[in-house]
């Protein structure tokens, strides 16, 4: 009975060692997510931003964003930690070595006239003759007593010296780290007891694993469902015109599984009655069309009608019994526009390519939700159009305190773009915006708040065929694109103005290689400035293998990753994909560096690449992609979308679609100018390559 009360007491050490495996881990990951989040939470600071809830900063708000679920109960698992350190200090005692000499407090050069002169003066303050104390009584028997016998009787002296105690050999003893409770139950009880510890240790978690495996298994890595992107992929058109993306976008699974209350029918009909301009109704038909409207899927309709309030900024009028709703669109709304740019870029042929008219489109709208601008403030249309860019009023509503009104004023003054407003000075800025736009010293100020952390992107693009001279047919192609961000602030990553968004957005932006004129997508990938020490290492290691196979030695190969590392912390990405070189010919691609974030900073630049004619031994074949196996399902959609025109919207063009027809006629003059002197072109690349040069925007 003792040895099981002993054994028990290592059943909080147990306890301890398993909560310490799952704890300690768990806090170093949300401290490290926590100060990640801190270092980048720097945003504008305008008074609408200041303003918005979401950078509200009360004593509420902060103890409800600490007191979440997850940080309450690792608060509480520290708690329980510490009480069973506590508790095992207290119930327990260190074994210590049996030291006769330091017993007796004598050194172990003493005489036996030593040993016996220390034991008589502790027997008189320890014997139980001369102490009724019963704890000094124990320590004479087991200490004092045995420490003497140790070094004055032959038989212990000998046990002490070959096994250091008195009493000679000491067994090992073993037990199980369970309560003394668990180890003394006897008869029905202790089968029942053990079949409640099975229960709870192995079928429980197991059913746990079991209900998290058939959920999860509905979701992709990236949090959406898969018959999210089933829909996708089949409504995704070649020909989609971006005002069509917003009817695709609300066809997610997410949006089909909201809620749909016949107290809703109210509310979403004054909301249709707010945000009715923008649904692109007939207005000769207008009775047809408001009925064919609300002949769809109840909860479509509220999708569709919420995101107008967002693009509309209309979250006003959202009524309370919406609210809730409201702001769960809003939050699925940036990982689904990214699935939905990613089924635009999937491979749609047998040379991989993907849409490009749909990838705009998506684009496009992702900048409008994040700032809450409508789509049809991209028309330039009457007064506008004069004033503005192919973007029409849509970059300039972004910044606080615009309207169409102010846009109007100042393009009478010559400010007929974006980008002009932006090339001014200040102090020239300030003025125009006082005295022509009627703005106060306050609005000037948060006007310049934002410029200060709109993004100028600088792209360079470069494309070869690594260890060989000129690109031919059939080579893989590699290329090479720095990405720079230059912000008037200096800062690289930071969270954009963006007061209408109910959510913190980090910005993100697509590097596409495309043909304009076959509407393909020849590469694509997703960038993001927020992990800095990945760049650095992705880059220096891109860098120093691409010298190394060219033959560089250490000096170029060290100067090289040294001049990356410095272009990376200064604000730069390197990008770098593969793809198979098409036939023999002379090549005009467009390269798109596209924010989903900010209207108005999208850069792209002229591609020229030529395809030598195959003279090398060998053939190079590109891997299938990982979306091949949508490729024979999406094989029968290409006659459909070849006569998919007839849905094109006359009525909105994508800021990208105003240079089709220049660059159709640039494209069709090089073509023939080829035919006629066929390998004598020159470019900026001798023997094949290609080289960018940035268009006008």
């Amino acid at each position: 009975m003792a040895a099981s009360e002993e054994m028990s007491s290592l059943f909080p050490i147990f306890i301890l060692s398993v909560l310490g495996l799952f704890v300690v881990p768990w806090t170093i990951y949300r401290v490290s997510t926590a100060a990640s989040n801190k270092s980048k939470n720097l945003h504008c600071r305008c008074s609408e931003c200041m303003r918005s809830p979401k950078y509200q900063t009360s004593l509420l708000k902060r103890i409800g964003r600490v007191s979440t679920f997850s940080n309450v109960t690792l608060v509480l698992m520290w708690i329980v930690m510490a009480f069973l350190v506590f508790y095992i200090r207290a119930s327990t005692q260190e074994n210590q070595v049996f030291e006769p000499f330091s017993i007796l407090g004598l050194q172990s050069s003493a005489t036996d006239a030593d040993i016996k002169k220390a034991y008589r003066k502790l027997s008189l303050l320890y014997h139980p003759d001369k102490n009724p104390d019963p704890e000094a009584n124990k320590y004479f028997v087991e200490h004092i007593t045995k420490a003497y016998q140790a070094l004055t009787d032959p038989v212990s002296r000998e046990n002490y010296e070959k096994y250091g105690h008195p009493d000679g050999r000491q067994g090992m003893q073993m037990g199980i780290a369970l309560p003394s409770f668990l180890l003394n139950i006897q008869g029905a009880a202790g089968g029942a007891v053990l079949l409640g510890l099975v229960g709870l240790g192995i079928l429980l978690p197991l059913m746990i694993a079991v209900v998290y495996l058939s959920r999860s298994s509905k979701y992709t890595g990236n949090y959406v469902m898969h018959q999210t992107l089933m829909h996708y992929y089949h409504f995704m058109k070649q020909s989609l015109a971006p005002s069509k993306v917003l009817d695709v976008l609300v066809k997610a699974q997410e949006y089909i599984e909201l809620p749909v209350r016949r107290s809703d029918e109210e509310p979403l009909q004054k909301l249709f009655l707010v945000v009715r301009s923008e649904l692109n109704l007939d207005p000769k038909n207008l009775k047809q069309e408001q009925a064919k409207f609300w002949k769809g899927h109840p909860a479509l309709i509220k999708t569709e009608l919420l995101l107008l309030a967002q693009l509309t900024r209309e979250a006003s009028s959202v009524p309370a019994a919406l609210r809730a709703d409201f702001q769960q669109v809003l939050q699925l709304t940036p990982r689904l526009l990214e699935e939905l740019m990613k089924m635009a870029v999937a491979a749609r042929n047998a040379e991989g390519h993907g849409w490009l008219r749909p990838a705009l489109g998506v684009m496009e709208l992702s900048q409008s939700i994040t700032q809450a601008v409508p789509l049809s403030a991209r028309k330039a249309s009457g007064v506008s159009a004069a004033a503005t860019s192919g973007d029409g009023v849509s970059p300039f509503l972004q910044l606080p305190h615009f309207s169409e009104g102010v846009v109007k004023k100042i393009g009478r003054k010559k400010v007929r773009t974006f980008q002009e407003l932006r090339d001014m000075s200040p102090e020239d800025r300030r003025e125009l915006l006082t005295t022509v736009g009627g703005f106060s010293e306050d609005e000037a100020k948060d006007v310049e708040a934002v410029l200060e952390i709109i993004p100028n992107i600088n792209l360079d693009v470069f494309c070869e065929t690594e260890g060989e001279e000129g690109v031919q047919a059939g080579d893989i192609v590699t290329l090479k694109a720095w990405i720079t961000l230059h912000r008037p602030n200096g800062l690289v990553n930071c969270h954009p103005h963006a007061p209408h968004f109910p959510y913190f957005k980090d910005e993100h932006y697509w590097l596409l290689l495309a043909d304009t004129q076959a509407n393909s997508v020849w590469v694509s990938q997703r960038i993001t400035f927020t992990d800095e020490a990945a760049a650095l290492s992705a880059s220096a290691k891109t860098i120093q293998e691409s010298l190394e196979g060219t033959g560089a030695d250490d000096a170029e190969v060290s100067k090289a990753v040294r001049e990356a590392v410095e272009k990376v912390k200064s604000g730069s990405r390197l990008v770098v994909a593969k793809f198979q070189a098409p036939a023999e010919g002379i090549y005009n691609l467009t390269a798109f560096c596209l924010s989903d974030t900010w209207i108005g900073v999208d850069r792209k630049v002229n591609v020229k690449f030529k395809v030598l004619k195959r003279s090398r031994a060998g053939t190079r074949v590109v891997l299938p992609s990982e979306e091949s196996p949508l490729l024979e399902e999406g094989s029968e959609e290409e006659d459909e979308d070849a006569n998919a025109n007839d849905d094109y919207d006359e009525d909105y063009e994508s800021e990208y679609s105003d240079d089709d027809e220049v660059e159709k006629e640039e494209a069709s003059k090089a073509k023939s100018k080829s035919r006629t002197s066929k390998g004598k072109a020159s470019l900026d690349k001798s023997d094949g390559g290609s080289s960018s040069d940035e268009s006008a925007e």
